[in-house]
């Protein structure tokens, strides 16, 4: 199978800090890859690596350049404009003409729920509000791979579901998602494969039943004690 992005002994180190550490890693187009470990792991690191933000400082990435990628970050952040123009101000810059962007930034807007409050200001809406727009401005793109940085951390409930089916919805429809979580049953509604890191280094890469059925001692004791709830 082709592969999306593969990374061959990454490193990434910021002063004598090492936030990477030999990542070896291949994703294939279509799979639900959820990025897991306590906080400082280096999961938004990796992320920011695969979306192409952050340069290695050792080793290669290798990325399907014709793919077309978006990342919504955990604090998105809103201009001071219309839920809509939020939207089609990232079409324009695009070369999409002003009215075109702005139709497209609707369609986006209905996508996920929210064209009762298209002109809104976007700085105005509930955190799952912004959540959803964040999304809609990232699936205006019409990606091929969508990454997330812990997506519904700071949303209540109500809010996270919504997110979720959504997400759930983009993944049915054959776009490959990377998402960072600290939710393990998102981890389990969502993903296909779990990828565990401890101190920037993957210590499991498993399909999702098998990580959390598996005997995970075996790989880490720390990776076990996550899944338990006794660490994060």
């Amino acid at each position: 199978m082709s592969a999306w992005v593969q990374l061959k002994g990454v490193d990434l180190r910021f002063g004598g800090v090492a936030a990477l550490h030999a990542v070896d890693l291949r994703i294939a187009p279509g799979e639900r890859v959820a990025l897991i470990g306590a906080n400082g792991s280096g999961k938004s690191t990796l992320l920011r690596v695969l979306h192409g933000l952050l340069a290695p400082s050792a080793g290669i990435v290798l990325r399907d350049g014709n793919a077309r990628q978006a990342m919504v970050f955990q604090r998105p952040f809103m201009l001071r404009l219309s839920a809509m123009n939020n939207v089609a101000l990232g079409l324009w810059l695009r070369g999409a003409p002003w009215k075109q962007a702005r139709e497209q930034a609707l369609a986006a807007l209905g996508r996920v729920g929210l064209a009762d409050v298209a002109l809104r200001n976007g700085r105005t809406l509930s955190g799952g509000q912004q959540q959803r727009l964040a999304l809609a401005r990232a699936w205006s793109l019409q990606p091929q791979v969508l990454l997330l940085d812990e997506p519904t951390s700071s949303l209540d409930p109500h809010a996270k579901r919504e997110v979720e089916a959504l997400m759930a919805e983009f993944a049915q429809a054959g776009m490959t998602l990377v998402f960072a979580s600290h939710n393990l049953g998102q981890v389990k509604r969502l993903a296909t494969r779990v990828i565990y890191l401890e101190q920037g280094r993957v210590l499991a890469d498993l399909p999702v039943h098998a990580f959390f059925n598996g005997p995970l001692g075996a790989t880490s004791r720390e990776a076990e004690l996550f899944v338990r709830g006794e660490i994060g």
